[in-house]
């Protein structure tokens, strides 16, 4: 559930952000694209995309896959190392479940939202003394340094000159393309698909919706956008897919048994909580100060009784 919720959080941040950048590129008098992002990104992206295709005679469409290619290559470890952050964190809360499983069985069956809190609070210190930090994969830091190169790259698609009324294999890249929304959407359902093949059967059940999001996300924006900005769409969605791949064949594998050597060495130990250690030894304390007591009458009553 947590993982779900992650996913969530991590979407929404990045399409704030992507919303966010959207802004900083406007539309002047003239109709001409402004701002920051535009300026230092998008224009050196446009003057690229129109080399290729004039000076170099290649033709917009594929002078859109090119610079896309480029960007997304650079930008790729970046994108590697925030998969790998984050399935590091779902690892490691792999081998780690049954040291939280009683904690979590606690908190399903709280009879008071006191009771509850408590379990969630103990939860999460004993997250903590394991290392594990539930946000610990998103990472603000590679989002942020990727998502002004995807904004600026969207708009230099969308904004260069000549793409509006160039063809690319029979595609008008200035108007709606179902068959590149389609090639797009099947792209992007692959790649949840192999998200989904990442991650455990019962995560899995859990994340049924989320398979379908992105999916039907792509769908809405390649569609409602010129068939220029969709090419950047599909070079996209190739890019996601490799990254999947290397997540999930090579990322996790080595990662789950680097946990596996690990904790064969030194299994993870059960969580003690202080309020449990306080619950207990005050309880020992009465016993013992009571047995004593009862030593003391017994043998008073035994002298008793030879008298």
């Amino acid at each position: 559930m947590k993982l779900k919720l992650n996913r969530i959080l991590f979407s929404g941040l990045a399409l704030s952000i992507l919303f966010t950048l959207t802004g900083c590129v406007g539309r002047d008098a003239h109709g001409n694209p402004k701002g920051m992002i535009w300026e230092f990104l998008g224009k050196p992206m446009s003057y690229f995309i129109d080399y290729f295709a004039n000076n170099a005679g290649l033709g917009y469409g594929l002078a859109i896959i090119i610079v896309t290619i480029v960007v997304r290559t650079l930008i790729l470890p970046l994108g590697l190392y925030q998969s790998w952050k984050a399935s590091y964190q779902s690892e490691k809360m792999a081998f780690l479940k049954p040291v939280f499983e009683p904690i979590n069985k606690r908190i399903k069956q709280a009879s008071s939202q006191e009771e509850k809190m408590a379990a969630q609070t103990e939860l999460m210190a004993a997250q903590r003394a394991h290392g594990i930090n539930p946000l610990g994969g998103i990472g603000c830091l590679p989002l942020l340094i990727q998502m002004p190169f995807f904004s600026a790259m969207y708009f230099a698609a969308q904004y260069t000159k000549g793409v509006s009324t160039s063809t690319f294999m029979g595609i008008d890249l200035g108007s709606r393309s179902l068959v590149l929304t389609a090639i797009i959407a099947a792209l992007y359902f692959f790649q949840s698909w192999l998200s989904m093949m990442a991650v455990s059967e019962e995560q899995r059940e859990q994340m049924k919706t989320m398979m379908y999001t992105m999916p039907i996300m792509m769908i809405v924006m390649s569609f409602s956008l010129p068939a220029g900005v969709g090419l950047y769409w599909l070079v996209g969605g190739f890019f996601s897919i490799i990254q999947q791949l290397i997540t999930t064949y090579i990322l996790k594998p080595r990662l789950h048994k680097q946990f596996e050597e690990e904790y064969a060495k030194n299994p993870p130990k059960a969580y003690q909580s202080t309020s449990s250690r306080k619950d207990v030894t005050p309880s020992q304390n009465m016993e013992q100060a009571i047995l004593p007591k009862k030593t003391k009458s017994n043998r008073n009553a035994g002298k008793q009784r030879k008298r």
